[in-house]
């Protein structure tokens, strides 16, 4: 299925979709698309910024929900939002934004249109836009920085903390050991991307690879959520439920492995979505 899911993202940029924009001009991403929120993953990217919000590619109008019709009187995350089919099954939706927005009345948006202007609605807590994009064919939540022009990054992502999770639930920090008792371990690792400017929380990287003696025993890729059988799934070497993965809060579950009697070499690599990396490498025995 994850095959075929990015197959049909590659032959959708490639044929149908050229890179979309970034939905604002100027600002600060505060929390992107994996951010680990008390446990849960974040399903877009929240920037903050004081300008316009603009259609990142040409669509449909979807759905807008505004202070001004009747459905503004529910409870809604979301605030002040609309969406936008771009056809194919991907739908963009900006939220959160200014309560006195614009009335759109063509269903035809081109690209760059004037959508609203950033704000403080829902469950903002600083003026700007929620951007997400979703796939209703393959019912996925996807990374905008798979289709919309990367952003700058101004270093490649941190590695914040390494941890190995016994079977009692003590956790040996690493690199403050060099002796472990046999047995089985599940990994936990913090990693951390930051962009250009100032951001009050850690973004998530794109990528955490996991492996030992040389061997890979976890890849974790921030690039698609899955809904399947009423749970959100993520792909770690495989489709794994979001809780699973996220709930270790700040860290980030990679998998469990037994280790043996012997020298153990476990290495760390964390990337961005351009590409950049870094790794950390520890060396222990067990016994």
């Amino acid at each position: 299925m994850k095959i075929f899911v990015l197959l049909s993202f590659f032959f959708f940029i490639t044929f149908n979709l050229y890179p979309m924009d970034w939905p604002f001009e100027g600002g600060v991403i505060i929390r992107n698309f994996g951010w680990n929120n008390q446990g849960h993953p974040n399903l877009g990217v929240s920037i903050e910024t004081q300008g316009p919000v603009r259609a990142a590619d040409q669509g449909e109008l979807l759905f807008k929900h505004g202070y001004d019709n009747g459905a503004s009187r529910l409870v809604s995350p979301l605030g002040s939002w609309l969406a936008l089919d771009h056809g194919g099954g991907i739908i963009s939706i900006y939220s959160r934004m200014a309560e006195n927005d614009p009335s759109l009345e063509l269903e035809a948006i081109e690209r760059n249109s004037l959508l609203s202007e950033s704000g403080i609605s829902g469950w903002a807590d600083r003026r700007g836009v929620y951007f997400s994009l979703f796939d209703r064919k393959e019912r996925s939540w996807i990374n905008p920085a798979m289709i919309v022009t990367p952003l700058p990054a101004s270093t490649a992502p941190q590695i914040l903390s390494v941890g190995l999770r016994n079977s009692q639930g003590s956790i040996i920090n690493m690199p403050y050991t060099g002796i472990i008792s046999q047995g089985n371990y599940t990994i936990l690792v913090e990693a951390a991307e930051l962009f250009q400017g100032t951001n009050r929380d850690p973004l998530a990287p794109f990528r955490i690879i996991c492996s030992i003696n040389g061997t890979e025993i976890g890849r974790l890729n921030f690039d698609i959520y899955s809904a399947l059988d009423g749970s959100l799934m993520v792909n770690r070497n495989g489709l794994v439920p979001t809780r699973e993965i996220f709930a270790p809060y700040p860290a980030f579950e990679m998998g469990t492995v037994n280790l043996a009697r012997g020298q153990i070499t476990l290495e760390i690599i964390a990337q961005n979505a351009q590409g950049t990396s870094r790794n950390a490498v520890y060396r222990f025995n067990v016994e």
